[in-house]
């Protein structure tokens, strides 16, 4: 990575399982930038929780998050490091 990226976290609930696959695709093209993710199924409310770490330049971040956000029955938030 270079000295001009930045960590983040973009916090992901997935409530429409029909966008499941396009979000994936979306991790897929970023899969450079991605530090490691972690999904947590909710059954009892028909959802799923992703937490994607990842290292990029912010308007990547900003990138992704946004088109993640865009999906149906798809809610992000993302936090970035200090530095």
């Amino acid at each position: 990575m270079s000295d001009n990226t930045r960590t983040a976290l973009i916090g992901i609930i997935v409530e429409d399982p029909n966008s499941v696959e396009a979000l994936n695709d979306l991790l897929h093209q970023y899969r450079d930038s991605i530090i490691g993710r972690m999904g947590v199924p909710h059954p009892s409310k028909s959802m799923s929780i992703i937490s994607i770490a990842i290292d990029a330049d912010q308007d990547v971040i900003s990138a992704l998050s946004g088109k993640l956000g865009a999906l149906d029955g798809v809610s992000t938030k993302t936090i970035y490091s200090k530095n």
